[in-house]
């Protein structure tokens, strides 16, 4: 039994997508659910380690059009990201160069209370090195098997002295 190229190009990026699937969703990361007064501000706190790539996503269910505020804060209280959010929802990612606890502060700079729905954590970038070059090894694969499927295809056309 004889595996096609693309087979193997296609199956290569699946198990590259899975990897990296597994990856993030083994990530540590905080969940918070909150109904965020006017004037309030709910903090959240998670431990880094090493040099990396962190996130939030911030999801507001019932939106209409508030505004909050988030500020991503190091160990030492220093301000790494901050953001005024008006979607219903965003992600975003910052750089940590330093080990230690960092924290996401969310305030509500609307004249509503809003219903939030927060997740914090961090990447782990340099673990999908290894998936994420089995997906660009497997989508070239494909690229090029395409192309060399397609370059040598002929369509038939009609003779044009057809009466």
């Amino acid at each position: 039994m004889k595996i096609s190229p693309l087979k193997i190009a296609l199956v290569l990026v699946v198990i590259g997508m899975i990897w990296v699937s597994v990856i993030f969703n083994e990530t540590e990361k905080n969940h918070e659910k909150i109904l965020l007064e006017k004037s309030n501000s709910i903090e959240s706190k998670l431990e880094f380690s090493g040099i990396g790539i962190g996130y939030y996503k911030i999801y507001m269910p019932e939106f209409e059009n508030e505004n909050v505020f988030v500020q991503v804060l190091d160990k030492n209280s220093n301000i790494i990201h901050e953001q005024k959010v008006n979607t219903k929802f965003s992600v975003a990612y910052f750089d940590f160069v330093k080990d230690g606890v960092y924290t996401i502060k969310v305030s509500n700079i609307s004249e509503n209370a809003i219903n939030l729905q927060i997740e914090f954590g961090d990447t782990h970038s340099q673990k999908m090195l290894a998936p994420g070059l089995l997906i660009v090894l497997g989508s070239l694969m494909i690229m090029v098997i395409s192309y060399l499927k397609i370059k040598n295809y002929n369509i038939e056309q009609p003779d044009e002295n057809i009466s």
